[in-house]
C-alpha cells in the first residue's frame, strides 16, 4: 500500500480506493489555486475564475485536512 500524503477530516466516512482517486483531484485542485492566483495578478484574467477555484478548494477543505 502506498504512504498517504493526506488525511481525512474527522468524520469523513470514504473507502481508501476512493479517497486515494479523490486526492488526486484535490491536488490537482491545489495547484490549480496556486496557478490561478499568479494569473489573477494579470489585468486580462477572468474576473470569475478565483471564486471558482477558492469554491473548489473549499468543497475539498471539506474532505481533507490540509
Amino acid at each position: 500500500m502506498a504512504d498517504n500524503n493526506w488525511q481525512l477530516q474527522p468524520g469523513v466516512q470514504i473507502a481508501p480506493e476512493a479517497a486515494a482517486e479523490v486526492a488526486k483531484i484535490a491536488c490537482a485542485l491545489k495547484s490549480l489555486s496556486v496557478y490561478a492566483g499568479l494569473v489573477i495578478e494579470r489585468e486580462d484574467c477572468p474576473a470569475d475564475l478565483q471564486k471558482i477555484v477558492d469554491d473548489g478548494v473549499k468543497a475539498i477543505g471539506k474532505i481533507f485536512v490540509w
